[in-house]
């Protein structure tokens, strides 16, 4: 044992003083700054703050014409969608968009039922359109959604899935009311535009590619490889139908012209290095951008094996078929 200058023990059992205790400072924190700092939306948050803005997004989306511009913020769309994902509202929140869409599909459907025949194709056509040119932005905004819960734990797409509601509320419903009334517009020139045809047949068979086989000659006019491929042994027919349609058209008021001008295209004729049969005259149905007409062309063949293939590409013309002519000529 030692002893300092004071004449104080030091040594292991001196005794040693009370030592200053550090004073403890609670931090107290209320529930709703620490969810504030925690970033955390719970079930209430996300009903009455969250799920509002994408509802009204969502509405606006779908009643919007095609090109028209809406008054939405689409970053901050996107932020509720991946805000609400990485506090696990996933799922809430698919079921509420796809009820939501449902909704609004049945009252599409609703007004479908009772729209007259004249201007059926025509509101099938619009809706038609609005809903996927809807779907254009509707799934990027909620694209971090569908990558980490759809495509994850569900295994499958958003795109695919709100394409199926449409299929399932809208189309297949009308569908048998709708597939007579193209056929009969097919048959009259004219009767709709064009452009309408073409949507609404293209728009049906990305829905359900095996409603093709309700009318072929309809989808045939659209979508490629619908018909079987033309044969040789029907050459024949092949005239026989366009030569009727030529027919058909004159009776209609489309007048055939002076056929001692020719236009444009009208003759086309092909160089190849491969052995060369001589002409044929085949019939070849096309449709004109500006008309629908039926012409006898004049086409060189080309022997290819045993078959020579006509194949014309212009820019101006859709062909039908795609003739394999015999060596032998037709």
């Amino acid at each position: 044992m030692k002893a300092n200058v004071h004449g104080e023990e030091r040594g292991p059992g001196a005794h040693r003083g009370p030592e200053p205790i550090a004073s403890k400072v609670t931090l107290n924190i209320n529930s709703s700054a620490s969810k504030f700092l925690m970033n955390v939306i719970t079930a209430e948050d996300y009903q009455h703050i969250y799920w509002p803005k994408l509802d009204s997004a969502i509405d606006q989306l779908l009643t919007q014409s095609p090109g028209d511009c809406i008054p939405i913020s689409y970053e901050q769309i996107y932020s509720c969608v991946y805000k609400c994902v990485c506090q696990q509202h996933s799922e809430q929140m698919y079921c509420d968009l796809i009820t939501k869409i449902t909704s609004h599909l049945r009252l599409i459907s609703e007004e479908l039922q009772v729209s007259c025949p004249d201007a059926y194709i025509e509101r099938f056509n619009a809706a038609l359109s609005q809903y996927m040119g809807a779907l254009q932005s509707i799934v990027p905004l909620f694209i971090y959604m569908n990558k980490f819960y759809i495509e994850t734990k569900l295994n499958r797409d958003l795109r695919d899935d709100l394409i199926k509601l449409f299929t399932e509320q809208v189309a297949e419903k009308h569908v048998p009311t709708l597939m007579p009334l193209l056929i009969e517009a097919q048959s009259t020139p004219f009767k709709i535009t064009p452009s309408t045809m073409a949507n609404i047949v293209k728009g049906l068979y990305t829905l359900r590619p095996d409603w093709a086989q309700l009318a072929p000659s309809l989808f045939s006019k659209f979508i490629p490889n619908i018909l079987p491929p033309a044969l040789e042994s029907k050459l024949s027919e092949y005239a026989a139908e366009d030569q009727k349609l030529q027919r058909e058209l004159m009776q209609n008021g489309f007048a055939r012209g002076d056929q001692s001008r020719k236009r444009a295209g009208e003759e086309l004729i092909f160089s190849c290095h491969a052995t060369s049969l001589p002409s044929v005259r085949v019939w070849v149905s096309m449709r004109n951008q500006h008309r629908d007409a039926v012409h006898l062309l004049q086409i060189k063949a080309f022997s290819f094996g045993n078959f020579s293939l006509c194949a014309i590409d212009h820019p101006s013309l859709e062909l039908t078929r795609l003739l394999d002519i015999n060596q032998n000529g037709v």
